[in-house]
């Protein structure tokens, strides 16, 4: 990938703690970085930044096209902002 090509949006998957201990709740995380190893710091100190005290990241991957759904297209378009995007639910087990 050259410098004049846009970067694909990275998504980060796993779990995150509000406390050591407590419940957990899914997450996706949705950001551009340069680089895997960039995406997962940027990631882990936004979560931090957010107040998550613990995170389990289990997948990264390029997103392939847009989302379809709410929050996610929300999220999608703050990470080509530049942000990174932070999407928790309840995971049901």
């Amino acid at each position: 990938m050259n410098d004049n090509e846009e970067r694909p949006v990275t998504i980060i998957t796993g779990r995150v703690w509000r406390k050591k201990g407590g419940e957990s709740e899914g997450v996706h995380v949705m950001l551009v970085a340069p680089d895997d190893d960039s995406a997962v710091r940027q990631a882990l100190e936004a979560l931090a930044k957010e107040g998550y005290a613990e995170a389990e990241l289990d997948q990264i991957g390029d997103m392939q096209g847009d989302p379809d759904d709410e929050p996610h297209i929300s999220a999608y378009q703050g990470a080509l902002e530049g942000e990174v995007s932070i999407v928790t639910f309840r995971e049901d087990f």
